[in-house]
């Protein structure tokens, strides 16, 4: 099983917004995170739940 970890700035480019809107989301539970020491991860699986229930919630 391949797992892929990406930074906030990443996550920020992927979803085109600001790396203070990708910590926000993080802040607020929106969108899960791990910590590896002190770096800031999210996993695909992590970005897949948040798009997904993005997804759900404008039905």
């Amino acid at each position: 099983m391949t797992v892929q970890a990406y930074t906030v700035e990443q996550v920020a480019e992927i979803l085109n917004i600001g790396r203070d809107k990708v910590y926000f989301l993080i802040r607020t539970g929106q969108l899960h995170s791990i910590k590896i020491g002190k770096l800031r991860r999210i996993t695909d699986r992590h970005l897949a739940e948040f798009v997904t229930s993005l997804e759900e919630a404008n039905r």
